[in-house]
This record gives structure tokens, C-alpha cells and sequence, in this order.
């Protein structure tokens, strides 16, 4: 069976941001990751067999100096020294355990230095989706031209409501082909009009380097969670924006603030933070409800929301977008970010609901024991880590109150 991750670089920008925040601060850090599938999804028969052959074939992955010329001119905020831990790079299949149950269920679990095990999700979750539509003949279905008109009209639409829009997709696309043809029609899209919306890029790296392109993104919800399960949740974001503002001296400045949800993140949400960071980013709840404790905690800080981003990305479609375009517009800087609509939109195919997130962590390799740590989003159905962990955490940052 072919091999699905060709590119180093095919990966959200994301990872490649926190991995150099991770080694700027938490160079000995330890973690362990879980698989999700939320749709209880079963596999066909022999999938995890095939997975691992998928997973230890990114063993042959190295970063070209083609890649890394791109993102050192158009990814100025990452510091020089972490293009040699690049260079320096390889992954390491043994830090993946992969197993088929015999229902047909997959379970995936990563253990391993932060630094090096970071950059597994992103690729494995891509690999998952398309290997499961290869197995099941689903890649059958997939018109790619079709396909691309079908997303030239989406990026028309958007352009024209004036939305400001990125791709997230690579995750659970289709297929790498099939974010490729989904990017390449945006970007001829954004070429041909002159409307007030903007499609501005994707946080796929290579495919950003292919289209010539600005590859996004700054953070996820695994950097506030891994240093909760170090010091605590109560003040995991302050430590996160501290960390953060470390290593990039004010650059990607868009927070991602709901991994314990707003009340938390608010208490530690100071004025310094919200005047040094650019804006918030939306990933769950209701984004019309979010969007209103955002403006007003602005407005509290006496700093006017007007002259801030709020990134939505939180599940949605076209209409989605354009309707809180709609909404949010004088109230905030509206963006939003993209992901399956665009890069798994096919008659016939239903996109896999699967996610990678981080359960434990230990600040050192040289401690006998590992802390866990879960995420408490805005939507309870986001959240993640095990029971007795969400229970606990829920009760130190007193959410039931």
C-alpha cells in the first residue's frame, strides 16, 4: 500500500510552533497521548496492522532545505536554532503503540520526550482518515475536480460576504489529494476576485509552501493542558501565556483560552496579556455566547474589542461563517479557520469524528511517575482525558459552582 505522508512539512503549522515553545521551556518534559474516536467508529479488518506500517514508514521523513527556506521566510517568528533540531529530526515509530480490538475498534497511544512525540499527531490523525476511506473503498467516491469546483464556490462565497478565512483541514481530510485540490481552488479564487473577504492561507505547511501560501497557526489545547498536569489548572493558562510570550516576543498572538473553559481562563485573562496578545481564538461552546464574554471582558480591561481578532473554528460550515461574519463585524476582527467542511465535503463519505489529545505529563524523564491532565472545553462532548481526572480538575477550579 502506498505511503501517505510523504513530506515532512505536511503538518499543521501548529505542531511545528509549540514543538519550539516546548523545547524553549520544557525541554525534559515527558507526555502520553490517547486516540478518540467519538463516533465509536469500527475499523476494517487487518486497519491496525496497516497503520503501523503507515506510522513506521515517517521513519523515512526528513525536512528538505526547500522546506525549511519557506518557513524561515514566511515563519519570521521562529527562532533559527529550531531549523537545526529539524535538520536533526526523525520519528520514531516505537513511540507508538497501535491496536485493533477485536470489534474492530482502534486504539493508539503515544509515550515519549514532549518535543519529539508532538509532532506524531497531526500526521497520524491525517494518515487514519485517508487509510480508512483507502480500506473501506471510499477513495472510489472521491471526484477531485468536482471537488474543487465544489470549494471554488465556497471560497466565492465567503470572499464575497467578507470573510477572512483560512484552511484547518488536514486533520480529517479525505485525502492529502484532496486538501491539495481544495487549497489550489482557494488560492485561484482569492487570485480572480477583488471582494472584501480574503482567503489567507493554510495551516498545512507544505501545501502552503506548494501554493505559495501563509501557512497559520499558533497553539492548541495540549500546550495549556500538558502545564496544568505540571502545576495545576487553576493557573495553567498564565503559565501558558508567559511560556508563550518567552518564545515568540509577541508574535502569534492568538490565544486558544477554552481548554478549561472561559471562567478560568478570564481570572487569568490580566490586562498585560489582553494588550499583548493579539486575540482569542473560538473552538467550542456557542460562538455567538463566546463571543459576547470575549467583548465584554475586553471592554472590562478598558481595551475596545473592536481592534482585536476572535478566530471562530469551531466546527464550521460556510453558512456558519458567514452568518457570525454577520454578527461579529464591529464588534470584534471576525477570521475563521476551516477544517472539514473544506477538506472532506464528498457525496457518500461521512468524515471520521477522531482526535489525539494529551492525558499525562511529567516535567522530567527522571520522575518515577506521570501527572495526568485532561481538557474541559465549552462543549462537555469536547471533552477529554479520563473520568476521575475531569472530576478532579472540574473540582479544584470550582465548575460545578
Amino acid at each position: 500500500m502506498r505511503q501517505i505522508i510523504t513530506h515532512f512539512t505536511d503538518d499543521d503549522l501548529y505542531k511545528f510552533t509549540m514543538c519550539c515553545a516546548v523545547i524553549d521551556n520544557y525541554p525534559r518534559a515527558m507526555v502520553k497521548y490517547c486516540f478518540q474516536d467519538r463516533n465509536g467508529t469500527v475499523y476494517p479488518p487487518n486497519f491496525g496492522h496497516e497503520l503501523r506500517k503507515q506510522v513506521e514508514a515517517l521513519e523515512t521523513l526528513v525536512v528538505t532545505d526547500e522546506e525549511i527556506a519557506f518557513m524561515q521566510r514566511r515563519c519570521r517568528y521562529i527562532p533559527h536554532w529550531f531549523y537545526s533540531y529539524l535538520k536533526g529530526f526523525r520519528y520514531d515509530s516505537r513511540m507508538v503503540d497501535i491496536r485493533q480490538d477485536e470489534e474492530g475498534h482502534l486504539h493508539i497511544a503515544i509515550e515519549g520526550c514532549w518535543a519529539s512525540a508532538i509532532l506524531l499527531e497531526v500526521k497520524i490523525l491525517a494518515i487514519v482518515s485517508e487509510l480508512y476511506y483507502m480500506m473501506t473503498g471510499g477513495d472510489c467516491q472521491i471526484d477531485l475536480d468536482g471537488f474543487a469546483s465544489l470549494t471554488a464556490s465556497k471560497g466565492e462565497r465567503l470572499i464575497g460576504a467578507g470573510c477572512q478565512f483560512s484552511d484547518f483541514g488536514t486533520r480529517r481530510r479525505a485525502s492529502f489529494a484532496a486538501q491539495d485540490a481544495a487549497i489550489g481552488a482557494l488560492a485561484r479564487v482569492q487570485k480572480a476576485l477583488r471582494g472584501p473577504g480574503r482567503f489567507y492561507g493554510t495551516s498545512n505547511v507544505y501545501l502552503a509552501m506548494k501554493h505559495d501560501l501563509l501557512p497559520i497557526g499558533t497553539m492548541a489545547h495540549e500546550f495549556i493542558a500538558a502545564i496544568a498536569g505540571m502545576y495545576g489548572p487553576q493557573m495553567a493558562n498564565h503559565l501558558a501565556m508567559k511560556a508563550w510570550s518567552s518564545t515568540y516576543r509577541g508574535s502569534l498572538g492568538t490565544f486558544l483560552y477554552d481548554t478549561f473553559g472561559w471562567r478560568i481562563f478570564s481570572l487569568n485573562f490580566s490586562e498585560d496579556y489582553a494588550n499583548m496578545f493579539r486575540g482569542l481564538r473560538v473552538d467550542s461552546g456557542d460562538n455567538y455566547h463566546e463571543l459576547e464574554l470575549i467583548t465584554g471582558k475586553y471592554r472590562s480591561l478598558g481595551i475596545d474589542p473592536a481592534t482585536k481578532q476572535v478566530v471562530f473554528s469551531n466546527s464550521l460550515n460556510i453558512d456558519d461563517a458567514i452568518d457570525l461574519q454577520k454578527f461579529a463585524s464591529g464588534k470584534c476582527q471576525p477570521s475563521f479557520g476551516i477544517g472539514t467542511h473544506l477538506t472532506n465535503d464528498f457525496p457518500g463519505l461521512t468524515p471520521l469524528n477522531i482526535v489525539i489529545k494529551l492525558v499525562a505529563i511529567k516535567i522530567t524523564e527522571s520522575w518515577p511517575f506521570y501527572n495526568n491532565t485532561c481538557k474541559l472545553s465549552e462543549d462537555p462532548a469536547k471533552n477529554t482525558g479520563d473520568p476521575a481526572t475531569i472530576r478532579l480538575f472540574k473540582e479544584i477550579l470550582h465548575m460545578d459552582q
